[in-house]
């Protein structure tokens, strides 16, 4: 049996145990979902509560659920589950995309069957989206599930990790080391904890042929594979950096539209996320380039490189800590900002009433103050952050990567 390790998102999710809310895990594939609805299922278990667990990748579930609820509710009198009216029952169902109308499914459980609790996983947002309908609006609590955050692959190492915590010189260079090969290699918890890069470059190889180029490919029903694969490869080049269509409509003789739907469905299936400026004037915000960042450096690299490297690069660095920044913070908590001078900050952290500049370097000596102090100046704001491996902090405003 594999160890399956806790990862942070475990409590915030416990909290809904005892609401009437469906809860709906979504993210990529393969990072992790599945193993988190087994530690839900196994917490439950342990408080004494019943649960029953269905994995849809199992053709003969789907074909049940698939004949409405009649028959599922005829499943559990089966199991001996129906025996127990007064009791909740705690249902697992893994990869729900699978369901021709998951909506209507879900909904007529919550409405008609109160005492059983539905926690379901789907692959990707874009598969869960595309099949759930306004009739689930008010009836689901959701949560992204992204790769592992460098705190948890600490955990995941049985390293000793504690936030906010003062480290001697010692442990602060070991979380130097081990922040590096978090960003060389990424995020997913299987590559984590394969140690043999050469293992950890084919899973990633499999991880992009198997699920990123298919999934994508027949979402968005591509045609032309040679020139998908080449945008593929070009966007993952240009992690960290303006996206434009038109430029990329040239490099990859795709047409604009096209490539505007490719990028909305690698956007929902969690490959990549484009950064949108930040500014007071929304006007102005959606006439701005995005900028465009991988949410797995290790997948990034094997596009853009076709291996993985030995030595952190600049823009993968920069890629790593916004990749920190959305778990930590959101997606949705994440900006860039750039003038029409060229004045430029790589991230603005927007959490409720406060805003956070925040500049990425390899090295703390390479930072340069002047955009950071126009921006202060510009929006009355005392804080910023400088984000850097190596060197030496300055001040109060300068961070490790594990302190932002």
């Amino acid at each position: 049996m594999n160890t399956i390790y806790k990862r942070d998102v475990v409590d915030e999710i416990s909290k809904y145990f005892k609401t009437d809310d469906i809860i709906v895990l979504h993210g990529a594939r393969q990072v992790g979902k599945t193993s988190i609805l087994y530690l839900l299922r196994d917490h439950l278990k342990a408080a004494g509560e019943v649960t029953y667990y269905i994995d849809l990748e199992d053709s003969r579930f789907v074909k049940i659920l698939d004949s409405g609820t009649g028959e599922f509710i005829k499943l559990l009198e089966e199991e001996g589950l129906r025996s127990l009216p007064k009791k909740k029952i705690f249902v697992f169902i893994d990869e729900i995309q699978y369901v021709s109308n998951p909506s209507s499914f879900l909904k007529l459980i919550a409405d008609h069957h109160k005492n059983l609790k539905l926690i379901v996983s789907g692959s990707s947002s874009f598969a869960i989206k595309d099949k759930f309908k306004d009739s689930l609006v008010g009836r689901t609590v959701n949560f992204e599930i992204f790769n592992l955050s460098f705190k948890e692959f600490l955990a995941f190492k049985q390293i000793p990790f504690e936030e906010k915590k003062s480290y001697t010189q010692k442990k602060i260079e070991d979380l130097k080391r081990l922040f590096k090969e978090y960003v060389l290699y990424g995020g997913y918890p299987k590559i984590v904890l394969t140690p043999e890069v050469d293992k950890k470059e084919k899973y990633l190889q499999q991880l992009i042929d198997t699920y990123v180029k298919k999934d994508i490919r027949d979402l968005a029903s591509i045609k032309d594979i040679d020139k998908f694969n080449k945008l593929l490869e070009t966007l993952a080049s240009r992690s960290g950096n303006l996206l434009n269509v038109a430029e990329l409509s040239n490099t990859t003789r795709l047409a604009k539209q096209t490539i505007e739907r490719y990028l909305f469905i690698m956007e929902n299936t969690y490959i990549i996320k484009l950064l949108r400026p930040f500014s007071k004037n929304i006007r102005s915000e959606l006439f701005k380039l995005p900028k465009i960042y991988f949410y797995d450096t290790g997948l990034m690299q094997m596009l853009w490189l076709k291996g993985l490297q030995k030595e952190l690069i600049g823009n993968v660095f920069e890629t790593g800590i916004f990749v920190e920044l959305v778990k930590k913070y959101g997606k949705d908590s994440v900006f860039y900002w750039r003038t029409m001078d060229k004045r430029e900050i790589d991230f603005i952290l927007k959490i409720r009433n406060t805003i956070l500049p925040v500049e990425v370097k390899l090295n703390f000596e390479q930072f340069n103050p002047s955009s950071i102090n126009y921006f202060r100046g510009k929006y009355g704001i005392r804080s910023y952050n400088v984000v850097s491996l190596y060197g030496e902090p300055k001040n109060k405003f300068y961070s490790y990567p594990w302190q932002i």
